[in-house]
């Protein structure tokens, strides 16, 4: 009897499961890093308010 095979198998399935598991560390830690660097962006600017005059209008003339 040959177990050659059946050994085979199993560690193809180790070698699966420790794919996965580095795959979803891998992910977590871009995760976090993405995170970190959202997080660390300036806020927004505030939009002018509607009643505001400055910069509505552009005057061209030569």
């Amino acid at each position: 009897m040959n177990i050659a095979p059946a050994a085979s198998v199993a560690h193809v399935q180790t070698a699966d499961g420790v794919s996965v598991a580095m795959l979803r560390k891998v992910l977590d830690m871009q995760q976090a890093n993405a995170a970190q660097l959202i997080a660390s962006l300036p806020a927004a600017p505030q939009a002018p308010a509607p009643d505001a005059t400055l910069g509505r209008s552009v005057d061209t003339y030569a």
